[in-house]
């Protein structure tokens, strides 16, 4: 197996998740509580800003270095899904928005003074049909002295992770309506929301409590006003900026699945080579290696996908192919793996002490759902078969 990439930053990365044990995630998920002295580390140590460019305060590295600061925390036993938006929504602002946009928020967000965790875009009765959302920002006159004019926007989103552990919001909505324009794709925006001035103004978050500690939200949106200013890129082309940065998004989770995959292989086979039974290691069964041995072969697989995308995204080549493939082999294995670890442990390895049990519920969340194995390979499809977009 090749040498991981970044071996220095995979170090720093898990000297600091050292300081974060199990005991401190299991006390943390029994009263599903943010983690907020884990991402304020990781912001701190500029692991969260490593996508930012350096002239506004970022370490300015690709997106490899993203993928080992990820995977390695989960490898870790630690959880990146509370603040791994923190790396790439930016990218919406970074690709798509004007310089006085990028001077005024991206600084700040390399810093840490400003959090932008949230991601507006799938909604109750459009699930992954992003083309039908029905959230909608009309332009009126704003009600400032300061002239101008606002978004006035109306809607409902749902699985909007870190909501209220966000200052800002990277929202889609339709600007003109789904029956109005050429293709359906059409006529939606990009409004990066104020989130510490939209809530209770416009905005009413409702969390979703879930079978894991991640944050997850609704959110009402009732006439919130956003200024005109924070229009992303031009209206009526969001789709599009929204597809820029799902490819970071797929290429990153991705990632995160790798190092959990590690983390399950790493657990059992140190189980396997420990516990003894009939007077043995269990792990001198044939029945226990190879298990661990198909975990390792899938991942290794999956990891060299993960590595192909992401060195594709950095020289900015097309790579949407290869980011869905990258995020389905990677969930993939990464639940074969859980799966493995826990037949592994017996009934070990749903005690809570083991930390099994919470790492093989938070992977479930990244275990691609049969709706989007599907659509990932529509979209390998299309391109395996030369076939036209629907978009």
């Amino acid at each position: 197996m090749p040498e991981p990439s970044h071996p220095e930053i995979r170090e720093s990365v898990r000297r600091l998740c050292a300081d974060f044990p199990g005991s401190y995630w299991q006390a943390l998920d029994r009263d599903r509580i943010y983690p907020t002295e884990f991402v304020r580390t990781l912001t701190q140590s500029g692991f969260l800003s490593v996508l930012v460019p350096e002239e506004f305060g970022g370490a300015g590295l690709g997106l490899s270095a993203a993928t080992a600061i990820l995977e390695e925390i989960h490898r870790s036993g630690c959880n990146g899904g509370a603040c791994h938006a923190q790396m790439y929504t930016m990218g919406t602002i970074l690709k798509h928005g004007s310089a006085e946009q990028k001077q005024r928020y991206l600084p700040g967000i390399a810093s840490g003074e400003l959090r932008l965790q949230a991601f507006g875009v799938t909604e109750p009765t459009s699930g992954t049909d992003t083309t039908r959302i029905k959230t909608f920002a009309r332009r009126e006159p704003a009600l400032a002295k300061a002239g101008g004019d606002d978004y006035v926007v109306s809607g409902q989103k749902i699985w909007i992770s870190r909501a209220e552990h966000s200052d800002l919001m990277v929202l889609l909505v339709r600007t003109t309506p789904r029956d109005q324009v050429a293709k359906s794709s059409d006529g939606m925006s990009v409004l990066l929301v104020d989130m510490r001035e939209a809530v209770g103004n416009g905005l009413t978050i409702r969390p979703v409590r879930t079978m894991l500690n991640h944050a997850t939200t609704e959110l009402f949106f009732d006439d919130l006003r956003v200024p005109a200013a924070n229009l992303i890129g031009e209206e009526g082309k969001g789709f599009k900026y929204i597809l820029d940065g799902m490819n970071a998004e797929r290429i990153l989770i991705a990632s995160e699945c790798i190092g959990d995959g590690r983390f399950f292989i790493d657990r059992a086979s140190a189980y396997a080579s420990g516990r003894e039974v009939f007077g043995r290691p269990i792990g001198e069964n044939q029945g226990i290696q190879f298990p661990i041995a198909r975990a390792y072969v899938q991942l290794s697989a999956a990891a060299a996908m993960v590595d192909q995308a992401a060195a594709m995204f950095e020289a900015g080549e097309p790579c949407g192919t290869e980011a869905n493939m990258a995020k389905m082999l990677a969930s993939e294995a990464s639940w074969y793996a859980a799966d493995m670890c826990i037949q592994t442990h017996g009934g070990f390895g749903f005690a809570e002490e083991y930390d099994i049990e919470r790492k093989f519920r938070e992977t479930r969340l990244y275990q691609v759902a049969p709706i989007s194995t599907n659509l990932i390979l529509s979209h390998v499809a299309t391109h395996v078969l030369k076939l036209p977009k629907s978009f």
